[in-house]
């Protein structure tokens, strides 16, 4: 297994409220871990959310005892959530701050993924599967059948979030499990990747780039070259 991943201010943003966290080695109890966070609140409150929040879940997680590793994730990411809000709490100038947060880990051949909000983490082969469910307002227009999928992603209230890290005295994320086969490649990305391009297109780059470093590279200057709305993060992992 190898792993690489990188995260950029974009185009438009004057500022990278994105933050990754990136281990091939043990961390605590479990034997990898991979974490993307989108911050939210304003420059400062945004780009502290995200890394204060990987922060704290890290961590927790080196000092844990915890050997499952859903609920490792679990406990971690609702201890994370608290500790945010409490920071949000005391600071005014932070106030309102959260952030998504996709986390995975590998335990043999079986990936595990706690996610919350609507950064995203895929599977890709042959096709392109989106394990996670997005946190967003979009999202649940669509799974109630109010709006078309292919609407979707540009619709005026794209970048609403349902559920955040930090936002909340209490949040839950949701978790997925799937079986991985040898070949099989993760990615893990925020908004600023999935919300500029398509998943076909993601596939094929990610399948084109042999070396991880290259796929990352190739994936942010894709969401680059068609605007670089937001920042970008993305990691990917070979399996």
């Amino acid at each position: 297994m190898i792993s690489a991943g990188k995260t950029d201010t974009g185009k438009k943003r004057e500022s990278n409220q994105d933050s990754i966290f990136i281990s091939d080695t043990p961390i605590g109890p479990l034997p990898n871990l991979y974490i993307v966070a989108d911050g939210m609140g304003g420059h400062a409150a945004g780009d502290f959310a995200s890394r204060y929040a990987i922060e704290v879940a890290v961590d927790y997680i080196k000092a844990s005892k915890v050997r499952n590793p859903i609920s490792l994730l679990r406990r971690a990411m609702i201890y994370a959530n608290s500790e945010v809000y409490k920071a949000a709490e005391k600071d005014r100038d932070k106030a309102g701050m959260g952030t998504t947060m996709v986390a995975c880990v590998l335990v043999e051949n079986e990936l595990y993924v706690a996610n919350i909000g609507d950064s995203r983490l895929y599977v890709i082969n042959d096709e392109i599967e989106q394990l996670t469910m997005d946190h967003s307002l979009v999202e649940e227009l669509i799974r109630t059948g109010q709006l078309n999928r292919s609407k979707g992603r540009n619709h005026p209230e794209k970048n609403i979030i349902t559920r955040a890290m930090g936002s909340r005295e209490e949040a839950m994320p949701d978790f997925f499990e799937k079986t991985l086969t040898e070949g099989d490649r993760i990615l893990i990305c925020s908004d600023g990747l999935s919300n500029m391009v398509e998943n076909d297109e993601i596939r094929e780059i990610i399948l084109e780039n042999e070396n991880v470093e290259n796929a990352v590279d190739s994936l942010i200057d894709r969401a680059n070259y068609y605007g670089g709305v937001d920042n970008v993060s993305v990691i990917v992992i070979a399996v």
